[in-house]
């Protein structure tokens, strides 16, 4: 099938604070549903900059694959059920993959017995900051899609992908030979 071109980035069509889902219905820019996957889309521009940050060739492949999945995170998000469209669903089976790659990593980086600070490395701090905002595009997934079991896929993705992230986070460390930063409770108390 031949890709549709782009020939323009500006339609003026957001101008009255409306914008388009995919099928063409339009919604609000402020409204729970954008927000989520503008969410999902300010992750994949995250992980961007830690692809490009990351000492470990494995980590920055695994990275360019889950911005692609992204895409599909995103356009489910952007297409409501009812909609003639029909874009990839994020399905059960792309969270398992990601359980795969923890599992896969995991025992490169050890157990954990303390908390760990953010930072290190630079690729790991960055997938740090990733992590974080997997969290808050989970948080707004969540709040859109309420108690319906509608969204159920996107948000375990996301969990699980906030987990691989921070499993990453310390894998960028080890390559890099900084370690771990552990928290220390005692620190920054007056007394």
């Amino acid at each position: 099938m031949p890709k549709k071109r782009i020939t323009t980035v500006y339609t003026g069509l957001g101008d009255d604070g409306k914008t388009s889902l995919l099928g063409g219905k339009r919604t609000r820019k402020s409204s729970p549903r954008v927000n989520a996957y503008g969410e999902v889309d300010e992750l994949n521009s995250v992980l961007g900059v830690a692809c490009t940050k990351a000492g470990d060739p494995r980590v920055r492949e695994l990275l360019r694959e889950i911005q692609n999945a992204l895409f599909t995170v995103g356009s489910d998000l952007a297409t409501p059920r009812d909609s003639t469209f029909s874009p990839p669903r994020v399905t059960e089976e792309m969270a398992k993959r990601l359980e795969e790659r923890i599992d896969e990593f995991l025992p490169e980086v050890g157990e954990l017995r303390e908390f760990v600070l953010p930072g290190g490395a630079e690729g790991a701090a960055w997938l740090h900051l990733a992590r974080t905002v997997c969290r808050r595009a989970e948080r707004s997934v969540e709040a859109f899609f309420g108690d319906s079991e509608e969204g159920n896929e996107i948000l375990v993705y996301l969990n699980r992908l906030s987990d691989l992230l921070f499993v990453l986070a310390r894998v960028e460390n080890k390559t890099a030979g900084t370690g771990e930063i552990f928290v220390d409770f005692g620190r920054g108390e007056d007394g």
